[in-house]
């Protein structure tokens, strides 16, 4: 049981950090990975965006639980 929730653990971290560092505002995918913004407009999250931004959320309250869990087992 506690290699099955370290093992579940690292991968929400690769999921969480990879979601995390492609949410940058006001660029495309590549303003990621050292791409200039071309402008500070705000701007609603739409499609892929929108999706990515939910899913950061879900992971990190999953992340967060297994933790506790981890943490209590």
């Amino acid at each position: 049981m506690d290699k099955i929730l370290n093992i579940s653990q690292i991968i929400l971290a690769i999921i969480l950090i990879a979601s995390i560092l492609l949410q940058h505002r006001g660029t495309s995918l590549g303003g990621a990975f050292g791409g200039g913004s071309e402008g500070n407009m705000y701007r609603s999250r739409r499609g892929f965006e929108k999706f990515l931004f939910y899913l950061t959320i879900t992971v990190a309250v999953l992340f967060v639980g297994l933790t506790i869990a981890n943490a209590l087992f």
